[in-house]
């Protein structure tokens, strides 16, 4: 029987737009996908972005029309994955289909996606994201977010465009606002350093209790980043510099570790091979996410138990989440225990 495929555009509205080093994400619209087969219902989710290919939800939805133009009922996710990547499918289309295949899959073998893919249930803690702001917004942020001391991790973003006094006097902020909480902190400075604004920026860090820096320079730096990670203090992890499993032998030498994001690599599939690669060559696993609702996260949310280190906290900053899905339990963003991946789109915003 082939399959039934339905788009539903849905605004996604953001608690607290966040900046980075390139600009300011705000509310934005997603593309949730039903795919149907046999009875059953298994859903996807893509979040646009011009980085992954696909700056809206007409591009993506075009995106993959032209994919499933060809047989994909009569194909393997591997199979797919491969002629995907051939295609030039935007990453970010490609994930919302392929997490789809994935619920539905599990679905039909009525067991939780993380159990149908021999994958243990994560026990490591999310960290939730706090972007660029002045020192006063901070002041005022880190309360609101940290509520109840639900989050045991902060993944503060720097690489301010005004230089890095800016990211040292927001960052200053951050330790004061975080003494009565003592929550563990990250850095994410999205390639807004330079090499050498990155050296002193380490050592800074490193002082101040830091655990890691993820993508300290801009994609494309990569000989630049080997030179830096020779004279870092600290963990440093690529994200806009690995973007499919391919990527990652240029690497090897030059980071700790990897963050994969679904919209980035293109779903499930290219990420289980991003975190076989990486296990073979020495390196860190960690899995990230951008403007995504609960489909998307718990999607990502039932390979987590192989990764290292999370950043699986988009849903928590939407008001409100269109879906339901993934849950926080003790500092750590939980899969259901339910059949698929256990992300579904509220009716209220498709029906």
């Amino acid at each position: 029987m082939e399959a039934e495929i339905r788009f539903h555009k849905v605004l996604i509205k953001k608690r607290f737009p966040l900046e980075i080093s390139r600009g300011v994400k705000g509310d934005s619209f997603n593309l949730f996908i039903e795919y149907k087969k046999n009875g059953i219902t298994g859903w996807g989710e893509i979040a646009p972005g011009r980085s992954e290919k696909a700056e809206t939800c007409e591009i993506a939805k075009q995106e993959l029309k032209r994919l499933i133009e060809i047989d994909i009922d009569n194909i393997s996710l591997k199979e797919m994955n491969d002629i995907s990547k051939e295609m030039g499918i935007a990453p970010c289309a490609y994930a919302g289909l392929d997490m789809a295949i994935w619920d539905w899959k599990a679905k039909e073998a009525k067991l939780p996606l993380y159990k149908y893919l021999g994958i243990k249930i994560p026990t490591v803690e999310t960290s939730v994201t706090i972007g660029i702001n002045s020192p006063n917004v901070i002041k005022e942020r880190i309360p609101l977010i940290m509520q109840g001391n639900k989050f045991k991790s902060l993944k503060i973003k720097l690489g301010s465009p005004d230089g890095i006094d800016v990211d040292k006097a927001m960052f200053s902020q951050v330790l004061d606002s975080n003494k009565i909480y003592n929550a563990k902190l990250r850095v994410d400075a999205n390639g807004g350093w330079s090499t050498k604004d990155a050296i002193l920026m380490i050592k800074w860090l490193s002082e101040r209790g830091v655990e890691y820096v993820e993508q300290p320079l801009e994609e494309g730096q990569e000989t630049e980043l080997e030179y830096l990670r020779s004279k870092s203090v600290l963990p440093i992890y690529a994200d806009e510099s690995c973007r499919f499993s391919e990527d990652l032998n240029k690497l090897a030498n030059c980071v700790d570790g990897v963050n994969m994001k679904l919209m980035k690599c293109g779903g499930i599939t290219e990420a289980l091979k991003i975190i076989e690669s990486a296990k073979s060559l020495n390196l860190k696993t960690m899995i990230g996410c951008m403007s995504e609702s609960s489909v998307s996260i718990s999607a990502a949310s039932s390979i987590s138990g192989l990764i290292d280190y999370i950043d699986l906290d988009s849903h928590y900053n939407l008001n409100p989440d269109p879906a339901e899905g993934s849950f926080l339990a003790e500092g750590i963003t939980m899969p259901r225990e339910t059949e698929g991946h256990g992300g579904i789109l509220k009716k209220e915003f498709y029906a």
